[in-house]
């Protein structure tokens, strides 16, 4: 379960078992009138995840986004869904441009949940241009062992 996109192929991954095997699908791409021109800010939306004994945590790097420009939300009962939109500046008739690096356009970030994470509890905060969700865990109950004496 490499993290690494491959250089074969499109790059998709589907192993069901890698949280970040729904990353970017683009069921247009090919198509002349693909979104791909506005996706281009999601490669720029990266995420770490860490774990705690007591959560989940996502740390997403938004900067210059106000946090009425991003989603968090939960489909299905265990896909984590980043998603919003980093606008693009306004052209004046008399500016000239000499180099463009920042991204603009829409971004998501898909990612399957583990089997205990806490949905009832899920928070999101943004400051300083990362957004942290944090979603708790549950507590794995062990299973009962019940010893069985042998006769004879």
């Amino acid at each position: 379960m490499s993290l690494i996109p491959s250089f074969f192929g499109n790059g998709r991954r589907s192993n069901v078992f890698d949280p970040f095997s729904l990353d970017i699908w683009d069921p247009f791409q090919g198509f002349p009138f693909s979104s791909a021109g506005e996706t281009t800010a999601v490669a720029n939306a990266r995420i770490d995840w860490k774990e705690t004994p007591e959560a989940h945590l996502f740390k997403v790097d938004v900067p210059g986004l106000k946090k009425e420009e991003v989603k968090v939300e939960v489909e299905d009962g265990s896909i984590l869904q980043i998603s919003g939109e980093r606008s693009k500046e306004k052209d004046e008739k008399n500016d000239k441009w000499h180099r463009v690096e920042r991204s603009s356009g829409k971004f998501i970030r898909r990612l399957r949940l583990p089997e205990n994470a806490k949905l009832e509890g899920v928070k999101a905060a943004m400051e300083n241009g990362v957004l942290t969700v944090t979603v708790p865990k549950e507590e794995v109950k062990k299973p009962e062992v019940k010893s069985i004496d042998i006769s004879g």
